[in-house]
């Protein structure tokens, strides 16, 4: 599945960036789960949208204030989507879902009814709702400098190349922190950003930040 922490960027013509407010918190979530997850003609899930990615989970719910969003991986049988299909159509959208518990029972109850369980990921999905103030010399991460990942993101390493464009600031010529939001809007991406309820500090970086949830991501593999 992706990293606890995951930023993604869809892009658009240089000349016509827009903000994430320009889209309703519904239309985030759809564009959302473009990124995240290759699909069939049909639009099931296939595998996690990078290279070599592994299989899509098998249920994907994209909770907002405005409606919700669900996707099945292409090989569930057609009776278990139906069941899972009614049960989200008979979820309101609304505040009172979009934290933990995510009464997400009956949903883990019918998967598990046909295979079990291996992986649960719950947690927030937030847009930039404002520019932020330019960060002082954000550096494209390349093959040639990616020794500066060391020694504070170090995990990165073996594949950040693949996870194009990525952006890094430095701290006594280290990097400190990928993804810079400016200069992912200057290369024509959407910045968007998503992390688990059990990432405490991810989402304190978001809060500090000034992002702004715009829904949930449950999904069960």
């Amino acid at each position: 599945m992706p990293r606890p922490t995951a930023a993604h960027w869809p892009r658009f013509p240089a000349d016509a960036v827009p903000s994430a407010g320009s889209w309703s918190a519904r239309e985030l979530m759809r564009i959302h789960l473009d990124v995240l997850f290759t699909r069939d003609a049909d639009g099931r899930l296939l595998r996690v949208n990078e290279p070599d990615g592994k299989e899509a989970p098998r249920f994907f719910l994209g909770r907002t204030r405005e409606g919700n969003e669900w996707r099945f991986r292409a090989d569930l049988p057609e009776n278990l989507v139906e069941a899972l299909e009614a049960a989200c159509r008979d979820e309101p959208p609304g505040p009172e879902l979009l934290a933990p518990p995510h009464e997400a029972q009956r949903y883990e109850a019918l998967l598990a009814a046909s295979a079990p369980i291996r992986h649960r990921w719950a947690g927030p999905a937030y847009f930039f709702a404002r520019a932020l103030p330019a960060a002082a010399g954000p550096v494209p991460v390349t093959e040639a400098n990616l020794d500066l990942l060391r020694p504070h993101l170090e995990d990165w390493c073996a594949d950040v190349l693949l996870r194009q464009p990525a952006m890094m600031l430095l701290d006594q010529g280290r990097a400190v922190s990928l993804c810079c939001s400016g200069a992912v809007r200057r290369l024509a991406r959407l910045p968007l950003y998503s992390t688990s309820w059990e990432n405490a500090a991810s989402r304190a970086l978001a809060d500090r930040m000034g992002l702004e949830c715009y829904g949930t991501d449950l999904h069960f593999t």
